[in-house]
């Protein structure tokens, strides 16, 4: 009876090794091995062009930058670029969204088509001449990082409607005023872009509070974890490649 059972083992090892072992080899031959097949360091299946949702179109926007210029939707046309609210004196998350903006800076900074977009809720402060200083502060070294100011009302509307993130003044808590901490993608083409979470539905924004603990995993510095920098580098890297 046992060697009945090794020889119908034996078979079956077989039958796989003819049917599945060149089917391996074919694929791992014509590198068609797909971005899905392979995990990130937070456990996901990485991103690809198909797991890439188109949310919505981004809102119209003209603010003036931290250089005096004038930067809006139309002229970001062609550039794929993340967006965020925060304000320069913010005591809290700000400095912890700075941090991670600068890697992604740093990350793509040779990338001629990938730009930054800060967006102060407190314009009646970082005037551009403030924005200025904080940019140099935190050392960014990109021409195509904007911090942008204007009419608060108009920039509340942008955050509120436009792209749905909370951005309020709340003279009762520490700093004067409450933001998002998530980040917005947007591609060549003006829309906001995001992967899919593990059921299948967007997560629409990324958290800009991520940071790699020790072991290298993403931990969120809010609480449960939400795909955040490392996921967004990967989203960049493919909306780069599209054309």
């Amino acid at each position: 009876m046992k060697n009945k059972s090794y020889i119908g083992i034996s078979f079956i090892i077989l039958v796989f090794g003819i049917i599945f072992i060149p089917r391996i080899i074919d694929r791992i031959s014509n590198n068609t091995i797909k971005e899905s097949d392979r995990l990130n360091v937070s456990g996901q299946a990485e991103t690809s062009k198909d797991l890439l949702q188109t949310i919505a179109s981004v809102p119209k926007f003209s603010l003036t930058n931290q250089n005096g210029e004038i930067i809006t939707n139309e002229t970001l046309l062609g550039d794929v670029y993340v967006v965020e609210f925060f304000f320069s004196t913010c005591p809290t998350i700000c400095p912890v969204m700075n941090q991670n903006m600068l890697l992604l800076q740093n990350h793509f900074k040779d990338h001629p088509n990938f730009s930054i977009i800060s967006i102060t809720i407190n314009p009646e402060y970082d005037t551009k001449e403030v924005l200025k200083s904080h940019a140099e502060h935190l050392g960014v070294t990109s021409p195509k990082w904007h911090f942008l100011t204007g009419e608060k009302d108009y920039i509340y509307s942008i955050a509120n409607k436009g792209f749905n993130l909370y951005a309020a003044e709340n003279k009762t808590i520490e700093g004067g005023f409450e933001h998002s901490g998530f980040f917005a993608l947007i591609d060549k083409n003006g829309k906001i872009r995001s992967r899919k979470d593990n059921s299948g539905n967007p997560i629409i924004y990324y958290s800009g509070l991520n940071y790699l603990d020790a072991e290298g995993f993403e931990e969120d510095f809010s609480g449960p974890y939400k795909p955040g920098i490392e996921a967004l580098k990967q989203d960049i890297k493919v909306v780069l490649e599209e054309k």
